[in-house]
């Protein structure tokens, strides 16, 4: 099952297919395509070349770690999550190695490696359902991550499932079509909330 972007304007097919399921298979992911998917995340841009991610791995072949990773989201997350066969929690390195002063992009830059690393999936096959739902704290306690780093996200990877074994509500989620806002809702000149020239007779569907 794919759910594919209803797009506007010709975009690369990995965007177009990429989607966030909440429904998973059982299918293990094979170590190789594993690796590929932190190789994509690792050749990520940051800023001076800080490379401020980290990440926390665990699936479903060793059910003890898995448990332990699973525990740290929120529970909404961990009633879908738990199907997926690889779970990440991945963190940000709040300051520069050189001086430790505050790197205000880790955050951005960790976004770009997840993207890097959601795209490789993408082309393998995978899916990847990032989520803002975790419990920072619990995330410290249990893998004792020092001060100056921040757990930020989590992902599930894996292949997309069968929705029809989902509650119903998160049924719908991945059943219905993906939508996004017109790009003249956020492209602006001049000054904030202004369509730019280039979105503003751009026809929308």
């Amino acid at each position: 099952m794919v759910k594919r972007a209803s797009n506007d304007h010709q975009i690369h097919e990995l965007i177009a297919s990429r989607w966030s399921p909440y429904a998973f298979d059982s299918r293990p992911v094979a170590k190789a395509d594993a690796l590929s998917l932190f190789e994509a995340a690792r050749w990520a841009a940051s800023s001076y070349n800080e490379q401020p991610w980290s990440y926390l791995v665990a699936s479903q072949d060793d059910p003890e770690e898995f448990a332990k990773l699973l525990s740290c989201l929120v529970e909404g997350n961990q009633m879908w999550a738990k199907a997926a066969p690889l779970l990440v929690i991945s963190v940000a390195s709040l300051n520069f190695k050189l001086n430790s002063k505050p790197n205000t992009a880790a955050i951005h830059d960790l976004g770009i490696a997840a993207c890097s690393l959601t795209f490789e999936a993408t082309a393998r096959g995978l899916a990847v359902h990032q989520m803002i739902g975790i419990v920072p704290e619990r995330v410290r306690e249990l893998y004792g991550i020092p001060d100056g780093y921040e757990a930020v996200t989590a992902l599930a990877v894996g292949y997309v499932g069968d929705p029809n074994r989902l509650p119903e509500k998160m049924r719908e989620r991945d059943l219905t079509p993906r939508s996004r806002r017109p790009l003249n809702e956020f492209i602006f000149s001049g000054r904030w909330g202004r369509a730019s020239a280039l979105v503003a007779q751009v026809p929308q569907r």
